[in-house]
């Protein structure tokens, strides 16, 4: 099965897509910060990225959800900057400190091409939401050069619906996060007092466009939804209700990675509530509410970081 976004190219719509997505460079307004500089001229908002992606490191990667990485591993390209900027980030250098280099049209291509030449399944984009304009600016030239690989939209979830609209058609696989239910709690981790609503918003297109995810015979993913939700100490994740919403408004099938990785990173050791790991129980008790809300494929990986 031919992927999205060369029918796209072939049709002329991605061409399309590019010139709409950089005039919302002009007054940015691709995700929900609203910050309304004028990315084209070099200025910068939230994300404090200008006119071209900065990306911090890329590669094969191994550590992601079995559907994505089979035998070669997933093909990982990770954005420095970040629209969302939790205090807790695991990727804090990257996402706060800004450790990468900018990223021409032709040297994002490259480095898409390359990944699917060292055999990557897909070309796996992390914390892609400010960068948009900038993706869809090198997929031609990375058609051009014989990319085919599933691409993969790997997000925090806070995003505004207009943009993913930039990308029906053209993402493969969505891989959002779905971080916390509750606003009063992204207010005080991420200053996004309306991430709940988001990311509902933003759940609900990527499943529009692309459904629930859908494996090759070999097990591979070639399209659909997975969702990741990170389960917190002290419940702030709120995740009863995250897989509530999930089985009931997305869909029962929808393929969710209930995540028990949390360790204090970046600021999190100034809040009180984040100073530790997830017990054990906490952990059982997450998937118990996914199984309970009616969630039928758990991701199934081996788990670890565990304080028992």
């Amino acid at each position: 099965m031919e992927v999205g976004y060369v029918q796209a190219y072939r049709s002329g719509v991605l061409q399309q897509r590019i010139h709409k997505a950089l005039r919302w460079l002009k007054k940015c307004s691709l995700c929900p910060r609203l910050c309304r500089v004028n990315r084209l001229a070099n200025e910068k908002g939230v994300c404090r990225t200008g006119r071209y992606a900065v990306v911090s490191s890329y590669g094969p990667h191994f550590g992601e959800e079995d559907p994505l990485v089979g035998r070669n591993g997933s093909g990982t390209i990770f954005f420095t900057h970040c629209n969302l900027l939790c205090v807790f980030c695991q990727n804090y250098d990257v996402s706060h400190g800004g450790h990468g280099v900018d990223a021409s049209p032709d040297q994002l291509a490259g480095v898409m091409v390359e990944l699917q030449q060292r055999g990557c399944h897909n070309i796996n984009f992390v914390t892609p939401t400010h960068v948009v304009p900038q993706i869809l600016e090198a997929l031609p030239l990375a058609v051009e050069h014989g990319l085919r690989v599933p691409l993969v939209y790997n997000c925090g979830g806070y995003e505004r619906v207009p943009a993913l609209r930039l990308l029906d058609g053209i993402v493969d696989i969505y891989m959002p996060d779905f971080k916390f239910w509750d606003a009063k709690v992204a207010k005080e981790l991420c200053q996004a007092e309306d991430y709940p609503q988001r990311a509902r918003e933003a759940l609900l297109e990527m499943h529009r466009q692309v459904g629930d995810l859908s494996l090759d015979s070999s097990g591979l993913a070639v399209r659909g939804l997975l969702v990741r939700h990170l389960v917190m100490p002290n419940g702030l994740a709120g995740t009863a209700e995250v897989c509530h919403f999930l089985a009931r408004h997305i869909s029962p099938n929808t393929y969710t990675n209930i995540m028990n990785q949390y360790h204090p990173c970046g600021r999190a050791m100034d809040f009180p509530s984040l100073r530790r790991r997830i017990t054990a129980e906490e952990y059982e008790n997450a998937l118990q509410a996914a199984r309970d809300a009616g969630l039928t494929r758990l991701d199934r990986r081996t788990r670890r970081f565990i304080v028992w």
